[in-house]
């Protein structure tokens, strides 16, 4: 006769294996474990939100955690980029001599390159060198650590700034770790200027009810975007196409296509409102991201308002900073902006798609500045017009979903048969079975190109008027955004877009 043993209903070692970094279940701000982790956080804020410097330490230690529950030991490599760029940022501020600030401002630039450069190009260049000159050396087995690309420029742009006297370093070390680490914008951005940042520190802890009415605004829509739109997009359509184009029309390619083009947007958009959904609640006022970039006129316009603060650090640090700008002519402005983007395609990644998809932006921008000079007359006649317009945005729309393709592709060649298809395979007919079989997909795609038309003014018109509603009307708006979220939800998690970079 057997015995039976009761399993034990609490289970010691799983709990205690929860606050453990886990690389198959990274914290996210779509993890369960989340919500626990923000709800301490938030308590123990508010519980100290008129002490500066104590709120300064809760920050930056739920922060480091929140990184090491996402990315694991690599958390070092964030504490090792604050101690090193708060160190030589103060000695650049100290120093009097130019040569010496040169010296130290190089020694920060070139170690934060060089630690990205390990990391996320050694494979590259070593796969170049086999592949041109035969070199048969082995890759290494490196993994990138996440957010990497963006706390490295925040510390280059960091140095610079006090470098050229715009900016006066930081004397708590703990506000510079706080700055660097900050947990909802540290793994995909934005990317914060410490001038702008850091002085929101020093100043008393205010939320008003706009603050908290347009933080959870931007926290629930921005969830929506991402956990709704992209997730589903993505799971049901944009992979399976992107695949293997081969096995599809030009028709389910071309949608596929323009999914993407949404996919991303909401992606990406989308975390970066929840991070600055969350900035807003805690008091700290971080800039937007996004302003509605496929409504753009111009390809200058689109990098306006896609990614602003990559691209205008891109502008700020490289352009003009490093490049010159176009302070040595017209066509040295050209190449600048050609390099300019060239060297931003490769920060999204060592591949190169990435650096073809910097390149043709590269020479559109380019081209953009060309029609300014020759075409200025022909277009302050006709700027205003409804039509001009139109074909105006429809046309830097269409070449911006087929830089995507290079984007999203995986090589060279999924990319040609992803455009073969489009420009040879275009059977129209197919059209009422696809639409048969994925009507759900493309009514979703439809609702984000429809929440991407929203003004970007109109939350800040609106809600004035509802941000005395009561609290259980907040609870009760989350509460149907995550019914929505059940209906939508996939049993295969999809990690963020841009968590790769």
């Amino acid at each position: 006769m057997s015995l039976n043993i009761a399993q034990p209903i609490f289970d010691l070692h799983a709990f205690e294996q929860q606050f453990w970094y886990d690389s198959k279940n990274p914290l996210l701000f779509n993890n369960g474990f989340f919500v626990y982790f923000f709800a301490l956080f938030i308590l123990l804020y508010f519980a100290f939100r008129n002490f500066n410097n104590a709120r300064s330490w809760i920050v930056s230690i739920f922060s480091l955690y929140f990184f090491y529950k996402a990315s694991g030991w690599f958390v070092g490599l964030v504490l090792l980029a604050a101690v090193v760029d708060y160190s030589l940022s103060n000695l650049i501020y100290t120093r009097k001599q130019a040569g010496s600030k040169k010296a130290l401002l190089a020694v920060s630039i070139i170690l934060n390159l060089g630690l990205l450069f390990y990391f996320k190009y050694t494979n590259f260049f070593i796969n170049f060198s086999n592949q041109f000159f035969a070199t048969g050396i082995n890759p290494l087995n490196i993994l990138l650590p996440v957010g990497i690309s963006f706390y490295t420029f925040e510390n280059i742009s960091y140095t610079i700034d006090v470098y050229r006297g715009e900016f006066a370093p930081e004397k708590k070390f703990i506000n510079y770790l706080l700055f660097l680490s900050f947990f909802p914008k540290l793994m995909m951005g934005p990317i914060v200027r410490a001038r702008d940042f850091i002085p929101q520190l020093h100043q008393p802890y205010q939320v008003t009810q706009f603050d908290f009415a347009k933080g959870f605004y931007l926290i629930v829509s921005g969830l929506f975007k991402k956990l709704v739109i992209s997730d589903y997009l993505t799971l049901n359509l944009v992979n399976y196409i992107f695949d293997d184009p081969s096995r599809h029309t030009g028709v389910e390619c071309l949608v596929a296509l323009f999914a993407y083009a949404i996919v991303i947007y909401c992606d990406f958009s989308g975390y970066s409102d929840v991070a600055i959904g969350i900035a807003r609640w805690l008091g700290i006022t971080i800039p937007p991201n996004f302003l509605s970039p496929y409504q753009s006129n111009t390809i200058t316009e689109f990098w306006r308002r896609w990614h602003i603060s990559l691209s205008s650090w891109l502008r700020d640090y490289l352009y003009i900073f490093w490049l010159g700008g176009n302070r040595k002519g017209k066509f040295k402005q050209y190449i600048n902006l050609f390099i300019t983007m060239l060297l931003g395609g490769f920060w999204h990644g060592a591949s190169w798609n990435f650096i073809l998809w910097g390149a043709m932006h590269g020479v559109a921008l380019a081209i953009h500045k060309v029609w300014m000079e020759v075409g200025n007359g022909f277009i302050k006649r006709f700027d205003r017009n409804i039509i001009y317009n139109f074909f105006a945005q429809l046309l830097t729309f269409l070449f911006v979903c087929f830089c995507w393709i290079f984007f999203k592709a995986v090589n060279f060649d999924i990319a040609k048969a992803m455009i073969h298809q489009i420009a040879f395979d275009f059977d129209i007919k197919v059209w009422g079975e696809f639409f048969a079989n994925y009507h759900n997909v493309i009514y979703l795609m439809l609702l984000g190109y429809a929440m991407h038309m929203i003004p970007d003014n109109l939350p800040e018109r609106i809600i004035p008027r509802v941000q005395k509603a009561p609290l259980i009307a907040y609870i009760a708006v989350f509460i149907v955004f995550l019914f929505v979220y059940a209906q939508f939800k996939s049993s295969t998690p999809v990690m963020p877009i841009y968590l790769q970079f």
